[in-house]
């Protein structure tokens, strides 16, 4: 796929594919997208690195999140997940506005970064959707 095929009205996650908390985030986003809203891509597959590098963003600052928006705007770290979790629904707009902002927010974001493998593992390879979930991957 290239970028010109991405759908703009689609907000796009960017994932550590081979992260477990990262599979699981991925796995309740999907649960709670009501409004179809999101799409997914592993940072590790190809059009994940194209997207990386259009955004401009170098590849060993990238450590498990990003929420992109084509044409308009790019996310990462705290910032990324109070977006992503603002958008499904209310109890989840509640949580958002517990995440910190700005400095706070991802100094918790990088510890848990920094430790995921650690706490939850890492996969040999990044997961292969569904068939009831594989349009939600691009």
């Amino acid at each position: 796929m290239e970028l010109t095929e991405l759908p703009v009205d689609k907000k796009i996650i960017l994932f550590d594919g081979v992260c477990n908390l990262c599979d699981n985030s991925v796995q309740f986003i999907i649960k709670h997208d009501k409004n179809d809203l999101f799409r997914f891509v592993a940072l590790q597959s190809a059009l994940g690195q194209k997207i990386i590098k259009h955004l401009g963003i170098q590849d060993r600052n990238v450590d498990s999140i990003i929420l992109y928006e084509p044409n308009k705007a790019y996310y990462y770290k705290a910032e990324a997940i109070k977006k992503i979790v603002s958008e499904l629904g209310t109890w989840n707009q509640i949580v958002s506005f517990l995440i910190p902002k700005g400095t706070i927010g991802n100094y918790f974001y990088d510890f848990v970064a920094k430790n995921r493998y650690k706490w939850y593992g890492k996969k040999e390879s990044c997961m292969m959707p569904t068939a009831a979930i594989l349009n939600k991957f691009l």
